[in-house]
């Protein structure tokens, strides 16, 4: 196999995403977020506690790729969560 097709095959599961408090994240985890963030160009603010379902790994170590109702292509960074 050549060295692109292992590597494309890692994908993100060889990465670890730790949360704020350094747990491990998984694809599906439900977490909490710590902090208010203010959403860029969705003129809205995520207030501390809200709960986001069904996270996505990205491959980067820091980001987490999730979901919430009237945001599209939220990217969160795994500092400002945790795991719940």
């Amino acid at each position: 196999m050549a060295a692109s097709e292992l590597a494309a095959r890692a994908g993100p599961s060889s990465v670890e995403v730790r949360d704020s408090v350094g747990n491990l994240l998984a694809d599906g985890d439900s977490v909490v977020l710590v902090k208010d963030l203010k959403v860029k160009g969705a003129g809205q603010t995520l207030k501390r506690g809200t709960v986001i379902r069904s996270i996505k790994l990205t491959g980067d170590d820091q980001e987490i790729d999730c979901r919430y109702e009237g945001i599209k292509g939220l990217v969160l960074r795994a500092e400002f969560v945790k795991k719940n």
